[in-house]
């Protein structure tokens, strides 16, 4: 698994000019990440509650509504939860582009830093004969 983030090469958001990018759809999360940062008195709503084993809870929630922006993302373009309070991020968030330790799927059309990186690997394969 190490090998694969190498070959991938790490992600570092700091690098990303459009750091609000990612959040351009909304996130999975945790039930119960949901029911804290509402506790905590951010507003925002969530949607399609559904039955997931691999979620802590069991329950994962969306923070938009299909395809929408992310409801905590503010005009700012940045995450009303980061500001109220870090440690009340969402998991997913905090780990995004990166899932179960690999990059996620959906990161190829979120993530800027992660196309970057498939370009350049896509250039190497051409001047190598590869592609």
């Amino acid at each position: 698994m190490k090998k694969k983030k190498e070959k991938d090469g790490k992600i570092d958001c700091f690098k990303c000019k459009k750091q609000s990018d990612c959040c351009r759809i909304g996130a999975w999360i945790d039930l119960e990440e949901a029911q804290k940062i509402l506790s905590a008195g951010i507003k925002g709503d969530f949607f399609h509650l559904e039955i997931d084993e691999e979620f802590p809870s069991g329950y994962k929630v969306g923070t938009s509504y299909e395809d929408e922006p992310c409801v905590f993302l503010d005009a700012d373009g940045l995450c009303r939860i980061h500001k109220v309070d870090y440690s009340l991020k969402p998991v997913t968030c905090k780990e995004f582009p990166y899932e179960g330790g690999k990059i996620a799927p959906i990161a190829k059309y979120l993530c800027v830093e992660h196309r970057i990186n498939l370009r350049r690997g896509a250039g190497r394969k051409k001047r190598s004969g590869n592609g």
